[in-house]
């Protein structure tokens, strides 16, 4: 284990478990009743475990519920052998669950978690009771307009020009975080005090890793790889293959993934309900975790 993944291995209040080629990080877990299934949420680029805190407390009495950091975000170090393609996070995922004999869990994931989600469900159909998916990261092509800065961290030479505009016009942290709530939030007035102070705190600390760059770049680069896969690597065949019921959540003030693409997701998933939320971004589970936890509550008495 390198030393970055010995610094990252004792997180505070997060606990870590060693899976194949990476220590994931594990966020603290929501207090729930003895007996409850089990359900684990899967985060975002860019994201960690903190990010599902409020949808995990609405649910905590229907699932015992936990969330980690995938390899190179939040608290978890960088995967063993540099794999951040999407195949290399859902590797660690699947890992964790074998690892932990957690499974068949009901499955939470937003973003590129949502992409990590159905791949792992339709591969590993014993590990899933239910698939919640959040602004999942299918492909969308070409994407919004407002979601190519990010896909740009998949071109060569960007990533360098970002560390070098870092370097000499460095914006302080809040303006940064500001911009990056603005990109993800439909209303970023909305956002309590507490959670900017928290994200803020976060980004500081992100900074001074020496990999945090890179793991989101490579996880950029990741996506852009599974949207141009075919056959049965295809994120569409897959989800075509996902046999665990399937709930569907898109904010139409997304400028990431935008809400057009329910209809084919829709269509793609055998077992698929929607809900649509007109005053959500891309992170429903954060904006309005009240009513995305009603979808759910829906969802796991079906399922």
């Amino acid at each position: 284990m390198s030393a970055d993944q010995q610094v990252q291995s004792e997180p505070g209040p997060h606990r870590t478990v060693e899976v194949p080629g990476a220590v994931l990080a594990v966020g603290p877990r929501v207090p729930a009743a003895d007996g409850l299934p089990p359900a684990l949420f899967v985060h975002g680029l860019g994201g960690s475990a903190d990010n599902w805190s409020d949808l995990m407390a609405e649910l905590a009495d229907e699932v015992s519920g936990e969330a980690i950091d995938l390899p190179g975000f939040g608290w978890s170090a960088p995967p063993q052998d540099g794999n951040l393609t999407l195949s290399g996070h859902v590797r660690a995922v699947i890992g964790y669950l074998e690892k932990t004999a957690r499974g068949p869990v009901h499955l939470f994931g937003n973003s590129l978690g949502g992409a990590v989600s159905v791949r792992l469900a339709a591969l590993r159909p014993d590990l899933v009771r239910s698939l919640t998916l959040i602004s999942p990261a299918l492909p969308e092509l070409p994407p919004q307009l407002s979601a190519w800065p990010t896909a740009a961290l998949a071109v060569p030479g960007v990533p360098a020009l970002l560390r070098r505009r870092a370097a000499t016009h460095g914006k302080n942290a809040e303006q940064a975080t500001d911009e990056l709530l603005r990109l993800v939030y439909a209303d970023v007035d909305g956002i309590p005090a507490d959670r900017r102070d928290r994200a803020v705190t976060e980004y500081r600390r992100r900074l001074g890793l020496p990999y945090a760059l890179q793991a989101s770049i490579g996880s950029a680069r990741g996506i852009v790889s599974a949207y141009t896969e075919r056959g049965e690597q295809s994120l569409w065949r897959q989800a075509a293959h996902v046999k665990a019921p399937v709930l569907l959540v898109y904010g139409m003030k997304d400028k990431l993934v935008s809400y057009r693409s329910a209809k084919r997701a829709c269509e793609a998933f055998p077992d698929a309900r929607l809900l649509v939320l007109p005053d959500s971004g891309h992170v429903a589970m954060m904006e309005h975790p009240a009513q995305v936890a009603r979808a759910v509550r829906e969802l796991l008495a079906e399922a």
